[in-house]
């Protein structure tokens, strides 16, 4: 067994160890990367043939945990790990997007990368190791592959930028970045921030690429001792040069000639690119078709990409007229639908977001049980792409991975503007209704203002633009773009999304597809993105310029209140006997969660009177009772000897049957008293030991004239009249017969 072992040091002194030749060895390539506890087999393997007619790079990343990592048992009925975690398709995205450029263009064997997480530490994040072990598995193997390449997460804490923090370090972070780089070049960035500047952004860029280009070198070495610098031999697509050159000689001014039209309307300009190519078929046989009709759909894809590039970088001039910096028209509208708490349209060119806010409870939150999350989202934001956005005849089939990418980023854009302790559960909608670039963008639009028209008191409005770039000789000649359609994005060299608020940026997400992007380059897109970011800004302040300043009739209230710790308890009672009665008194919904600080308790109604009676109740059982304060009580159960009271929520007292009144009562049936009575009491006394209640209604009637004080009886042997004395808890007092109190 020939088992290699290479370390990674990190500028702060911690290593990675990458080991291949031990397990999976009969995948094509496998590598075990691990940092502290944490360890990632990643596995690697191709076909050897390409499948006929396949002009696509067929990749499929797959990243899984295993709830073994951190000895604990799956959730669900089966006990054994089921469908992808949103965490895990982020974490798939991320590789995916980072190692999907690096394939030769002409390479199209099926290719599965597979990362598991074996064993987890909750300081040393698997998200940001996982890229480093997808790549090392693929230069140990002999699949083509333009890297190595590496994924770290740069943060900055205290104002230092720190390389794969642990988790208490990116929980303080005010930047958290993950950055995807070759030796030479930037594939890949998401992340989001706290409202930082440009050059700030930049500045941590710069950063993971020096901590990547180690790890890149070490996997250089890997390649070098293992013999798999050289690649295997594969079949390159099939050619036709004659048939390529006749459709560029042909089709290319035609299609040109559509670029330069200015054609606003996506599916007009994509009907007369489509009878283009339409018409030069109708000139083959249908044999001729059958053979060739892939090469030409590829060709005049090249045709088209060539059409547009030389439009934009030679005339200046975008698919839809415009110029490199002007944004599309823009119309927004809120409160467009009467029953959501809020909602918003947001409509750039040809792009729409319907978003709807709902307000919610604890009771609406999400719980998550991931392998190494485990806790509660309170601001959820969930983006839906059906087909009609863009025109196909489709049936919709679940939630994508795309799907749950933009969501995500759209969610990082903006959570960070909610106030801190906010007491809603926030669920920010938005459904794609067109669609032609940018519609993650759009979402952040529509979310900011649908956020306002429900009445949510964000810090600030957040707006996005999608950038993109057509660029030629490793970016001697180049044109930055802003608010990209989708077919700029498909030919394009980069879609860079920058979101936040005029102070500063809240998230951001980079794919780059060519070499040789400059850091000159990015720092123009990031201030011309800032410049359209600002102009939006604009126009979603010009519909609503801030938050409403109370919620929408429909919308439930909610009160939060901070009890002594001590209180939890009574506040629930047995078996939630407290809490329960008073959310059916009420009609409000109450929840109670312990803290270090005491018990936070929720209360939500759709109207004040409900959360009044609730905090009203609620009050009354955490107050301290006083002796001689007069109370409102509830008859809760009849004695031999008296009657206990409830005169407080969850508080009881003995009203004994010699102070119910001046008069003497021999029986308890005299006094006329039944469960359920309404009455006064008055509270004479608390035992400081026991904490029981002695209550008299006696001693708030009038005294009679001439009374005269009965004699006293002599106090019976034996018995244990500790039993009649007050309490909460009385299950003992009324075992015995008709006792007086010792002062009677």
């Amino acid at each position: 067994m020939n088992v290699i072992t290479k370390t990674v040091t990190l500028p702060d002194g911690r290593t990675i160890t990458i080991e291949t030749g031990k397990l999976a060895k009969q995948a094509d390539g496998a590598v075990t990367v691990r940092m502290g506890n944490t360890v990632l087999l990643a596995t690697v393997v191709a076909a050897k043939e390409a499948k006929p007619d396949v002009d696509f790079m067929p990749l499929q990343v797959e990243y899984k945990e295993k709830f073994s990592a951190v000895g604990r048992f799956p959730g669900g009925f089966t006990r054994r790990e089921g469908r992808a975690s949103d965490y895990e398709i982020l974490i798939c995205r991320l590789v995916d997007r980072a190692l999907r450029p690096l394939f030769p263009d002409d390479y199209h064997a099926e290719v599965y990368v597979n990362v598991t997480l074996f064993s987890g530490d909750l300081n040393e994040l698997p998200d940001q190791l996982a890229g480093l072990a997808a790549s090392a598995a693929l230069a140990v193997s002999d699949i083509p592959f333009h890297g190595p390449i590496s994924e770290v997460r740069v943060v900055r804490v205290d104002g230092e930028f720190l390389i794969n923090p642990t988790a208490e370090q990116l929980e303080r972070a005010d930047l958290d970045l993950m950055v995807a780089a070759t030796l030479d070049n930037i594939m890949m960035v998401e992340g989001e921030m706290k409202e930082v500047q440009e050059s700030e952004m930049l500045e941590a860029i710069k950063v993971a690429h020096e901590a990547i280009k180690d790890q890149c070198r070490v996997q250089v070495e890997l390649m070098e001792e293992l013999g798999t610098t050289e690649k295997r031999a594969y079949e390159p697509e099939v050619n036709d040069e004659a048939l390529k050159q006749r459709i560029h000689d042909e089709l290319y001014p035609k299609a040109f000639e559509v670029a330069m039209s200015g054609d606003t309307n996506k599916h007009s300009r994509g009907e007369r690119l489509g009878k283009i190519v339409e018409d030069f078929k109708a000139t083959f046989t249908d044999e001729e078709l059958e053979e060739k009709s892939a090469l030409i759909d590829r060709y005049y894809h090249d045709v088209e990409k060539e059409a547009m590039r030389r439009a934009i970088l030679d005339h200046g001039k975008r698919l839809d007229g415009r110029e490199t910096r002007t944004i599309r028209p823009i119309w927004c509208e809120v409160d467009c639908l009467p029953s959501p708490h809020g909602s918003a349209i947001f409509t750039r060119g040809e792009t729409q977001s319907l978003s709807t806010v709902t307000l919610g409870t604890k009771n609406d939150e999400k719980l998550v049980d991931d392998v190494l999350n485990f806790g509660k989202d309170r601001f959820l934001l969930h983006y839906n792409f059906p087909p009609f956005s863009t025109g196909e005849a489709k049936a919709s089939r679940g939630v994508s991975r795309r799907e749950i990418g933009h969501g995500n980023l759209a969610m990082r854009a903006l959570k960070n503007m909610i106030p801190e302790n906010y007491p809603y559960v926030i669920r920010v909608m938005s459904d794609i209704l067109e669609s032609n670039g940018s519609s993650s963008m759009a979402t952040v639009c529509a979310g900011t203002l649908a956020l306002m028209d429900a009445g949510v008191k964000i810090k600030k409005p957040v707006s996005g633009i999608a950038m993109g770039l057509i660029s030629e000789n490793k970016g001697q000649n180049y044109a930055i773009l802003s608010d990209i359609l989708g077919d700029e994005d498909h030919l394009g060299d980069m879609d860079f999304k920058v979101t936040g608020t005029r102070d500063g940026i809240t998230a951001t997400q980079m794919d780059i597809k060519v070499d040789g992007l400059s850091y000159e380059i990015l720092e123009n897109a990031l201030a011309q993105a800032r410049e359209g970011r600002l102009h939006i800004l604009d126009i979603l302040e010009d519909t609503i310029a801030e938050p409403r300043a109370d919620f929408k009739p429909q919308t439930p209230r909610i009160t939060t209140m901070l009890i002594p710790k001590e209180y939890i308890g009574q506040v629930i009672g047995p078996g939630g006997k407290i809490i329960q009665g008073i959310q059916e008194e009420s009609g409000a919904s109450v929840n109670i969660e312990e803290t270090d600080e005491g018990g936070v308790i929720e209360i939500a109604a759709s109207n004040k009177p409900a959360i009044d009676k609730a905090l009203e109740m609620i009050n009354a059982i955490v107050v301290i009772p006083e002796v001689g304060k007069v109370y409102d009580g509830t008859v809760k159960s009849v004695m031999p000897y008296g009657a206990f009271v409830e005169f407080l929520p969850g508080k009881e007292g003995l009203l004994h049957i010699s102070e119910w009144d001046w008069k003497r009562f021999d029986t308890i049936e005299e006094t006329g008293v039944q469960e359920g009575q309404k009455l006064l009491v008055k509270l004479l006394d608390v035992d400081p030991k026991t904490r029981k209640f002695r209550l008299s209604r006696r001693a708030i009637l009038e005294k009679p004239e001439g009374y005269v004080e009965p004699e006293r009886r002599p106090r019976r042997q034996g018995g244990n009249n500790d039993r009649r004395n007050n309490s909460n808890s009385h299950r003992g007092d009324r075992r015995g017969g008709h006792h007086h109190n010792d002062n009677e």
